[in-house]
């Protein structure tokens, strides 16, 4: 990967939308040296190469133990009976998750008396599992290189964890955000000192005092176009850049940018740190313990020092001895620091022990700050991080010594924190997962090594996902190979898994989970579960699950990542803002308005046959060879790029106004230029085969490479006839709220349909009508196959449009991330969310109470991590006795001959109140308000519902009187009703 043109984007395409070719270059020429194959290197290992660095040396003199098989994913049963040296069981399978790197090992000893010269050919070093006096030391002589080497520190001690980061005295970054700067309309600049910008519609700026912002496309005060100003923030909407005084008057449009500046960072070394750190804050709601952890991990590695091991399970001594490193410590610092003698003792009873997930949490935001290091692209940690799992064990103190005692199996690590009764929990527990994608997969991964659902448990993880493996993948889903790829995601990945852990149990499928699957995934398979985990992109698909998760009253885990943010909390994601129809058919302001143009233009095969007058249509259209879809495509560049553009100034010419008086053709009305048809212009013979090589597709037509060529496709051009342009008196849309009209309720007049009748029988008796002419095969977007052509097609037809209006042009990377709706994804994000939501999974085994569940937002690029308590669910008061919340469902069973007053009657028996309404869907099945609706009091339910064929139950909503006259009627939870007993079973609803 020396250039651009060497990223393997087949491969590396969502990575590349998060740090860019520049940094993605600069990582496939560095080296990095990474110690300790434990839980925490293991997962580092991972990240960084599947990130694509371009060599790895791994480093580790330990040998394989039993112990590791429930902390290192990549150690088998046979690497342990081997007595295998760790690095030497992992390099493969390490080596194996991308070509392009080169990982190589190293079993030397590493020691005070190490000759560390071999550094100087690594760009960056990372040590884990490694004395702190060896860390300093190593530290000291990567600080003192020209140019420094960055050095990452990095442990897991049980329920506790730190990252430190030293990347020299200067380190530049060139992009502290990674945020796509946006493009913003104004709305007017005043003239005074300062001037003040506002931007268009309320738009929120989102940019911060000292920043800086350049114009373009301004009218009147066009002194400002091509100047950047630095700017005062004044509100969310506005915003001051300095003297305009001396300008010409604004008159109208323009667009603002934000400029991306560069920010040095100076960083210390750790043994100048180590009295006086600066520590990143994850979670407020305990502010103190990141530098309580600080102290307690210093006195852990003088332990360490002292003693040549960690404390010993539940030792009591050894937790005094701590206590006594901790005070000791405590008073070298600068800061004042509260000792936390709780939080010290149950350190010390965990230090031996590894929560897995916590290791897969850490690893991802120490793999960021390696590419951070070699790239320059982020801020960086800067400079110490320590994130703990206290609420996991917080509860398990009381618990006695033998509960956490190492038992000699591949679970002792995971013992040694949570104790024996939590970990058969685990084992026992049923877990539904949706998604086998990169987050599903880091899920499997930390579910293997926890022993969710054991066989002999009789445990189970039961998971979905219809989607086929593809080569984009691999970069992030670690489980998948090449040889996977078109092979199922959730068959394959649960076969990598159980070679993780073979005493799991896996039920594979490769549904969606949606109204189609409800008789699969029915109440009866929901009340066996225990958990439901959701690991989806589709919008949609999180919140279905989430709805018949909350409505079988199951604990949800939902998460999500884009680039490198992540959460892993229930988030409703707001609807993709749509872009007014008017917008994209003739008035595009931006890029992405050209983009879903063309976009929407490739599936122009996909209109339908209902009716003769559309089979007509189609037919008289249908081109039967080759050298017709280049005359079809001819054709409509002139239609798209040259007689639109006419059309639009015949109907409003430049010197067009509204009723106010201001002109028509303004700010974010772009005025197009038509475009004259220039074969030996590139775009132009790009746009004209790639949309021949559509028509080709939808009609079924074969061709050759050869008539691809320039002079096979100018012959044919040459003889094309294009109709001289006549002005049309049509209506153009120009009302934003307007939405773009259903073609199938198109009115066609009686006359025309029985014109087109005759014509399509007179077609049929030709013989023109042959089952291969009516075979037509419609277009779905493939954005990842460069070889069909629809990139091609979009890339073009959206650059000729910006081009048209005057838009600046996006290049064809950018162009596939908007056309295909592409979700930026790097595995240091996916790593770090599922590690967090492994933690939040434990407290669901372990029945925790409710504060000590934590939600989070991270975001690595900057980097921040905000942990939070999880917020209380809202209850409803019906009556002083009488609440519900989301998670609440009443059930009320009938049969063949129970009326509506039977219903009500149920209701007021079971659940103490009486309703007032019934609705089903949108039908009123009980409004007394209404006239009527008395009567139907003795009418069955199956005679006013109406199920289908096999529906076994309906979701009624039901609403109360309120207590006080006048009020509003109140809203009850949803009322299942069940046609009969025996249909509780489950079968579909």
């Amino acid at each position: 990967m020396a250039d651009s043109m060497d990223i393997d984007d087949s491969l590396y395409s969502r990575q590349r939308y998060v740090l860019g070719d520049s940094a993605m270059q600069q990582m496939a020429q560095s080296n990095v040296f990474l110690s300790g194959m434990g839980a925490l290197g293991v997962e580092i290992a991972k990240n960084i190469v599947l990130a694509g660095v371009k060599a790895v040396t791994l480093h580790d003199c330990k040998r394989c133990e039993v112990w590791d098989l429930g902390t290192n994913f990549f150690i088998r049963e046979e690497d342990v009976h081997s007595q295998k040296k760790r690095v030497e069981a992992v390099h493969s399978r390490v080596a194996e998750l991308n070509p392009y790197v080169q990982v190589s090992v190293s079993t030397d000893v590493l020691d005070e008396s190490t000759d560390l010269s071999f550094l100087k050919r690594y760009q960056c070093v990372v040590l884990t599992e490694t004395k702190l006096s060896l860390q300093k030391r190593i530290n000291n002589f990567c600080h003192s290189q020209q140019p420094p080497i960055k050095f990452i520190g990095c442990d897991v001690f049980g329920i506790c964890s730190r990252v430190f980061c030293d990347f020299g005295d200067a380190f530049e970054v060139l992009d502290p955000t990674g945020e796509e700067p946006k493009e913003l309309f104004i709305q007017n600049i005043s003239q005074g000192n300062p001037g003040v910008v506002t931007c268009m519609d309320s738009r929120i700026h989102g940019l911060q005092t000292g920043q800086s912002v350049c114009f373009k496309e301004i009218n009147g005060m066009i002194e400002l176009n091509g100047t950047t100003h630095q700017v005062t923030v004044l509100s969310p909407y506005s915003f001051a850049i300095g003297d305009t005084s001396s300008f010409q008057p604004y008159a109208h449009g323009g667009i603002f940018r934000l400029v991306k500046t560069s920010k040095t960072f100076n960083f210390e070394m750790m043994e100048q740190q180590l009295s006086d750190p600066r520590l990143l804050t994850p979670d407020f709601s305990k502010p103190e313990v990141p530098l309580q952890l600080h102290t307690i991990m210093l006195a852990l590695d003088a332990f360490l020092e002292q003693h040549a091991r960690l404390p010993n399970i539940g030792c009591l001594q050894d937790a005094e001895v701590l206590l006594k490193f901790t005070e000791e410590i405590s008073r070298t610092l600068k800061i004042k620091v509260c000792i936390n003698q709780e939080l010290v003792k149950c350190v010390s009873r965990c230090a031996r022990g590894c929560l897995s997930p916590l290791a897969a949490a850490v690893g991802g935001i120490a793999s960021q700050e390696v590419l951070k290091a070699l790239t320059g692209k982020f801020s960086p940690l800067h400079q110490w991080f320590y994130l703990d799992a206290v609420e996991v064990v917080q509860p398990l103190q009381s618990l006695p010594a033998e509960e956490f005692a190492p038992r000699g199996d591949r679970y002792d690590a995971l013992r040694a924190c949570i104790g024996e009764s939590l970990c058969l929990t685990l084992h026992k527990f049923r877990v539904f997962m949706v998604g086998c994608g990169a987050i599903g997969c880091e899920m499997l991964k930390n579910l293997a090594l926890l022993g969710v659902g054991l066989s002999r448990c009789s445990g189970e993880i039961c998971i979905t996902d219809p989607d086929l493996i593809e080569k984009s993948n691999l970069n992030r889903q670690f489980l998948f190979r090449p040889h996977h790829i078109r092979k199922p995601k959730s068959t394959t990945a649960a076969a990598a898994t159980l070679e993780i852990n073979p005493e799991m149990n896996i039920d594979a499928h490769l549904n969606k989970v949606c109204p189609d699957t409800e008789d699969i995934y029915c109440d009866a398979f929901f009340s066996r579960l225990n958990l439901v985990v959701t690991a989806l992109d589709n919008v949609e698909a999180r919140r279905y699950v989430d709805s018949r998760s909350v409505s079988n009253q199951k604990a949800l885990l939902d998460s999500g990542t884009m680039g490198t943010k992540g959460h892993t909390e229930i988030i409703r994601d707001p609807p993709e803002e749509e872009i007014p129809f008017c917008t994209l058919k003739s008035f595009p302001a931006v890029i992405e308005h050209t983009i879903q143009w063309a976009r929407d233009k490739s599936m122009m095969g996909g209109e339908s046959m209902d009716g003769a007058f559309q089979a007509i249509k189609l037919l008289s259209r249908r081109p039967t060879h080759w050298d017709h879809c280049l005359t079809l495509a001819r054709l409509k560049f002139d239609k798209y790029f040259k007689r639109k553009a006419l059309q639009l100034l015949h109907s409003f010419p430049l010197d067009t106004r509204l009723k106010d008086g201001s002109l028509f053709w303004q700010s974010p009305k772009r005025p197009p230029s038509p475009i004259e048809f220039d074969l030996n212009d590139p775009l132009h013979f790009s746009f004209v085969v790639s949309a021949a090589r559509l028509f080709s597709e939808i009609y079924n037509i074969q061709y050759s490479e050869e008539k691809l060529s320039y002079e096979a496709v100018s012959s044919v051009l040459a003889e094309v006839e294009v109709p001289e342009y006549r002005p049309a008196e049509k209506h153009i849309e120009t009302d934003e709220t307007i939405k773009k009209p259903d073609q199938l309720k198109m009115t066609v007049s009686s006359e025309e349909e029985r014109e087109a009748i005759i014509q399509l029988q007179e077609a049929i008796n030709s013989n023109f009508v042959t089952p291969e002419r009516l075979r037509m095969t419609a277009l779905s977007f493939e954005k990842d196959d460069d070889s069909n052509g629809h990139m091609d097609f979009v890339a073009s037809a959206s650059a000729l449009r910006a081009h048209m209006y005057a838009i600046e042009a996006a290049d064809r990377l950018q162009t596939k991330r908007i056309a295909g709706k592409i979700i930026p994804a790097i595995a240091t994000s996916t790593a770090a969310v599922a590690g967090l939501v492994s933690l939040e999974l434990m407290k669901v085994a372990g029945g925790y109470g409710f504060e000590l569940f934590k939600n989070c937002f991270f975001n690595l690029a900057i980097p921040v991590m905000v942990l939070t308590e999880t917020a209380q669910v809202k209850r409803t008061q019906i009556r002083e006795d009488i609440s519900f919340s989301i998670w609440d469902r009443w059930t009320i069973f009938g049969h063949e001959d129970f009326t509506l007053s039977d219903f009500i009657s149920a209701v007021r028996d079971e659940y103490g109140i009486e309703p007032t309404m019934v609705v089903y869907g949108v039908k009123m099945l009980y409004v007394p308000v209404l006239p009527g609706h008395n009567k139907k009091l003795k009418l069955t339910m199956q005679k006013l519902i109406k199920p289908s064929a096999g529906r076994k139950y309906v979701d009624l909503t039901v609403s109360f009187a309120p207590e006080l006259d006048g009020d509003e009627d109140l809203p009850g939870p949803p009322v299942r009703y069940y046609f009969s007993r025996e249909s509780e079973s489950g079968e579909k609803a």
